[in-house]
């Protein structure tokens, strides 16, 4: 797994005796080869900040259906502010990204793709954004393949069975 840090912070929190000081982390992991997961560590040090955040994405890693070396289709997601649009690119192309979108894409393993951040660009929303959309991602020919399962009767049948039933 490679880890890849987008963003640390030094935040402040007001107590009794003044300001105490401590740090975020906002890490990315991935193999390169399609899984990927994002976390956030808080703590007084930087090493022990990225730590935390490098456990919290080992925790939420996803695998993103590849088409080569580019994403299946175009998708746009958003979170908070943050609009992200990822496009697939031709081979050859590169990734075409910002820093944070780049760092989580690299690291799922996509060499060619196309992006735009749009509206805020907080890194943290924009990697959230990011990671959202290639989570809801789906691999075309499995999707046709469900959808002929249902159009052809094998699933229709059970669930017409189960649906009269609920209805009268």
């Amino acid at each position: 797994m490679t880890e890849r840090v987008v963003r640390i912070s030094r935040v402040a929190k007001v107590v009794k005796g003044g300001r105490h000081l401590s740090f975020n982390a906002v890490v990315v992991v991935g193999d390169g080869e399609g899984r990927v997961g994002i976390g956030m560590g808080k703590a007084d040090a930087v090493p022990d900040a990225v730590r935390k955040g490098v456990t919290a994405a080992k925790k939420n890693l996803i695998t993103v259906p590849l088409h080569g070396d580019t994403i299946p289709h175009e998708i746009v997601s958003k979170f908070g502010g943050s609009v992200v649009m990822l496009k697939p690119a031709k081979p050859g192309t590169g990734v075409i990204a910002g820093g944070s979108v780049r760092a989580v894409v690299e690291l799922a393993g996509v060499k060619d793709i196309l992006s735009k951040a749009r509206r805020s660009t907080n890194p943290v929303n924009v990697v959230k954004a990011t990671f959202k959309a290639l989570a809801s991602m789906k691999d075309p020919e499995e999707e046709l393949a469900k959808r002929r399962r249902f159009v052809d009767g094998t699933e229709t049948e059970s669930a017409a069975g189960s649906g009269a039933a609920t209805t009268n």
